[in-house]
């Protein structure tokens, strides 16, 4: 974000190795089963987040962390087909999918009657208790991406799309934001339902609706706590907040007054036998509630899984060959405890920035293609990765339309010879007269690893850099603010669409929007609004081709990979089916955990 994805996350791995003593002091002392709470119900998933939480206001969720957490209190007009593959979109606080006019201009969204917002005290009217939620506060949350007073980091999904929408932004701009005034393109036709009229066909402006960013709030409780909204999550979704310390813990609880919507009774061929649906017809949410802690070190959260304090992780690289088998199975270890294994590539690349903003880097494009020949991938990719990747030529991943296996870039290859020539040509002989890079970073140890690892790459070809490190959040605030000369990232898909990795190097989503390296091309941005419009088919697919290549010649990015996910889950986790994007909290419960 997500964006996040909306999904963004910087490339991060555990650091230490496991030993048996610190596995069972942190099962004591941190986390472990016999450290829970005699209260909490036998049906309490425990999830970990390696990163502190933000903020849970909708409009601002765009690393993956801070949307996973906004899905669990609110909710989208449409979601993703929890089980089915490639992924469907379906309804979700619509009673379908729109009503589409045939110029594909016009989406009529007909809105499920009786959905309530969760009870709070900022429903004054009704003493407390939850409203039902109406197109007017569609119409509104989506106002609220676009109010220039709140700098919402998921605007670019609207700009420029919806008939209106964009002029009133600009009266906002100058006279304040009246949500009162009509926007032609968005309006509440009557009581439970929404129009919305598009600029152009867009291809993926369904896929926005989805997506946390676009998430449906009560006007009344953005007024009711103001600034501290975002430590609220007062939405329709499948449960309530009880407690949240961004970093550390959150707690959420099953919602009472949750609308009716029942676990999938179909899916992919292999899910009957995988027990994935076994509680189809089944009332959503299916756990009592979801303890979130936060783990801003791999090394924790692994020992945390092992003594069986978290439900499902991901296995990081310092326990790869702990968990692994040179074989890619399961070590028989964790078999003889009922741990399960899934794996499968992930829709996301990792990439080393470039700031395209700064003077310097964004002027030179021989320097930019000479970082680019001198990082070694995959010494990376073994040290940081344990080899679970696809080594990544352009942005677009592989399962997505526009990925071409056999295009190889000329600028991702270790080649210091072919570097030290660009460098040269550049007019820095050697880093002659070049001055360190301002190489930002987050502070966790890991993060710290990469930096050293990045800094001794460049040295080879006398490049210095000159790390500076920030809390996760501060990092992020530094990237918005185009502080720096380059950073490690990585981008995890906001949905299922290649166009969701091109915008990434659109001018107008440059900083605080998602284009963090802040290139600029016309010619790119001429074939991205003309393919944005264009259906999916071989006239698009070959826009997005010579999209890619003008990208690679350019160099904003030293693209490194996509990465493999490999994930563990308890025995007593039922109906955990990884998912790329956000919202599978509520189709998952627990049976039998051990005492």
């Amino acid at each position: 974000m997500h964006s996040s994805r909306a999904g963004r996350v910087l490339t991060r791995n555990t650091v230490s190795s496991v030993s048996v003593g610190l596995l069972l002091c942190f099962a004591i002392g941190a986390g472990g089963c016999s450290n829970r709470s005699r209260k909490e119900p036998l049906n309490t998933i425990h999830w970990p987040q390696p990163q502190k939480i933000r903020t849970l206001d909708p409009i601002y969720a765009d690393d993956i962390y801070s949307a996973e957490e906004v899905t669990r209190g609110y909710e989208t007009l449409l979601q993703y087909h929890f089980l089915k593959r490639p992924y469907v979109l379906v309804s979700n606080l619509a009673e379908s999918l729109p009503e589409v006019s045939a110029d594909g201009k016009i989406h009529v969204f007909r809105l499920k009657k009786g959905v309530l917002f969760q009870d709070d005290r900022c429903f004054k009217q009704t003493g407390g208790k939850g409203r039902e939620m109406t197109a007017q506060d569609v119409v509104y949350s989506l106002k609220r991406l676009a109010d220039p007073k709140l700098i919402s980091t998921g605007w670019w999904l609207l700009d420029g799309k919806i008939e209106g929408l964009n002029e009133w932004r600009e009266l906002a701009r100058k006279n304040g934001a009246d949500y009162g005034r009509d926007v032609v393109g968005l309006r509440a036709t009557d009581r439970y339902t929404v129009e919305i009229r598009l600029v152009k066909r867009s291809s993926s402006f369904l896929y926005s609706l989805a997506m946390p960013f676009t998430s449906i709030v009560a006007r009344e409780a953005v007024e009711f706590y103001g600034k501290e909204f975002g430590a609220r999550a007062i939405g329709t979704g499948p449960f309530r907040l009880l407690e949240f310390t961004s970093n550390s813990r959150l707690v959420w609880a099953r919602s009472p007054t949750y609308r009716k919507e029942l676990y999938p009774s179909e899916g992919e061929a292999e899910d009957k036998a995988a027990g994935f649906l076994e509680d189809g017809g089944k009332q959503l949410p299916l756990a009592d509630r979801i303890v979130v802690q936060v783990y801003e070190e791999w090394h924790p959260m692994w020992l945390a899984f092992l003594s069986g304090g978290l439900d499902a992780t991901f296995i990081p690289k310092d326990g790869f060959a702990q968990a692994i088998t040179p074989r890619k199975e399961l070590s028989s270890e964790l078999k003889v405890k009922g741990i399960r294994l899934s794996r499968s590539p992930y829709l996301d690349i990792t990439h080393l920035t470039l700031n395209m903003s700064d003077p310097l880097l964004g002027k030179n494009k021989l320097l930019r293609q000479a970082l680019s020949l001198a990082y070694d991938e995959d010494k990376f990719d073994q040290l940081f990765f344990n080899g679970r990747t696809i080594a990544a030529q352009g942005p677009i991943p592989p399962g997505l339309d526009g990925y071409d296996p056999s295009f190889k870039n000329p600028y991702r290859q270790f080649n210091l010879t072919k570097a030290k020539d660009y460098l040269a040509r550049a007019g820095y002989p050697d880093g002659k007269g070049l001055p360190p890079l301002v190489y930002v970073t987050a502070s966790d140890a890991t993060s710290r690893q990469i930096a050293d690892f990045d800094a001794h790459v460049f040295a080879a070809i006398g490049v210095k850099l000159q790390v500076e490190s920030y809390s996760w959040p501060e990092f992020q605030t530094a990237i918005r603010n185009r502080r720096g000369q380059m950073w490690p990232f990585a981008w995890v898909a906001d949905y299922p669409d290649p166009e969701n990795f091109l915008q990434l190097f659109y001018s107008k989503n440059a900083s605080p929007g998602p284009n963090d390296s802040n290139y600029s091309n016309p010619e790119f941005d001429r074939l991205y609004e003309k393919a944005i419009a264009t259906p999916q088919g071989t006239e698009r697919t070959a826009l997005y081709k010579t999209m890619v290549k003008l990208v690679i010649e350019d160099c904003p990015w030293i693209f490194k990979a996509h990465r493999i996910g490999y994930r563990v889950s308890q025995k007593w986790l039922k109906n955990y089916k990884y998912h790329d994007f956000h919202g599978a909290a509520k189709y998952y419960r627990v049976e039998d955990r051990k005492n």
